[in-house]
C-alpha cells in the first residue's frame, strides 16, 4: 500500500518517486487495483491514484454528477501534487480526456477509454441493466452489464454467466454497482462524432488491445486522427483489463517509454 492522503475530498494512494502521474480507474474499480500498475511505474514516476467518490475513503458523490464533477478532482489532484501527466482507464479514459480539454498537460495515456463515437458503444442494453440496480439485484445487473459491454472472455448459457460472475466478481465489485448507471449515462450523453477532442493539446497516447471487444478499440484510430498530437496501439495478448489485472506491467512499460520520447 502507498500514502494515503484525501485532497479536496478524494483520497489518493501515491508510490515513487520522480515526475508526476495520476491514475483515474475505470468503472467498478477501487485504486488499489491499480497497486501493482503504480509500482511498475514508481521506479521512474511518482503515481497518484485517484479514489474516485463513493468510494474508500474519499468523499460521497454530490446529489448531481457529471464527468466534469470528476474532472474537478482531478485537477484538484494535479495542483495538489504539480503532476503534468494523466492515464486513465475505460471510463477512467473517459474522464481523462475531458481533463485533457480543460488543462494543458504534459502528456496524456487513455486504454480503451469510454467514449462512444456515433453510437459505437452499443448502450441498449442499460435501462434492463438500470432496473436491476435500483431493485438491488446486484448479481443479475453485474451479469447484464458484462454480457451487454462483452467483457466476460467467453460463451456460456445463462447458468454458467451467473456462476462466472459469482467466481470472478467479488462483494466490492457488487457493491460498486450502485455508482455505475450514472457513469453509463455519461457516456450515453457525450456520444458525438469526437470534434470536442480536437481542443486537446496534450501529446496523447491512445492504447488498446487484442482481445478486447472491437467497439472499444475500434475507437482509437478515429480519436487519433481528431486529436491534433495523437498515436495509438493496438497490443497483441492484452485484454480490457490489462492496466489493472492482467498486463499492468506491460501497461506500465508502454506508458514509460511514451513518457520517455516525450522528453526528449
Amino acid at each position: 500500500m502507498g500514502e494515503i492522503e484525501v485532497m479536496g475530498g478524494v483520497a489518493v494512494e501515491s508510490f515513487g518517486a520522480g515526475p508526476g502521474v495520476v491514475v483515474v480507474p475505470g468503472t467498478n474499480r477501487r485504486a488499489h487495483h491499480y497497486e501493482p500498475l503504480a509500482r511498475a511505474l514508481a521506479g521512474a514516476h511518482t503515481v497518484h491514484v485517484v479514489e474516485r467518490r463513493g468510494r474508500g475513503e474519499s468523499a460521497a458523490r454530490g446529489t448531481s454528477y457529471s464527468v466534469e464533477a470528476e474532472v474537478d478532482d482531478v485537477l484538484g489532484v494535479l495542483e495538489r501534487t504539480g503532476a503534468r501527466v494523466v492515464f486513465g482507464h475505460s471510463y477512467g479514459g473517459l474522464i481523462a480526456l475531458h481533463a485533457g480539454l480543460r488543462q494543458a498537460l504534459d502528456a496524456l495515456v487513455v486504454y480503451e477509454p469510454g467514449v462512444s463515437l456515433d453510437g459505437s458503444f452499443d448502450l441498449s442494453w442499460m435501462e434492463a441493466f438500470n432496473r436491476k440496480v435500483a431493485d438491488g439485484r446486484f448479481v443479475s445487473a453485474m451479469t447484464t452489464f458484462l454480457k451487454g459491454a462483452q467483457l466476460l472472455p467467453f460463451r456460456a448459457t445463462p447458468l454458467l454467466w451467473a456462476i462466472s460472475v459469482l467466481l470472478l466478481y467479488g462483494r466490492e465489485e457488487r457493491d460498486l454497482m450502485p455508482l455505475t448507471p450514472a457513469e453509463l449515462g455519461e457516456i450515453a450523453r457525450l456520444d458525438s462524432d469526437g470534434s470536442r477532442y480536437a481542443r486537446i493539446t496534450a501529446p496523447t497516447l491512445l492504447l488498446g488491445g487484442t482481445k478486447t471487444p472491437a467497439y472499444l478499440t475500434g475507437v482509437l484510430p478515429q480519436l487519433a486522427k481528431i486529436l491534433p498530437n495523437a498515436e495509438y496501439s493496438i497490443l497483441p495478448g492484452l485484454d480490457h483489463n490489462a492496466p489493472d489485472e492482467t498486463a499492468p506491467d506491460e501497461v506500465a512499460r508502454q506508458l514509460r517509454q511514451y513518457l520517455v520520447r516525450q522528453s526528449r
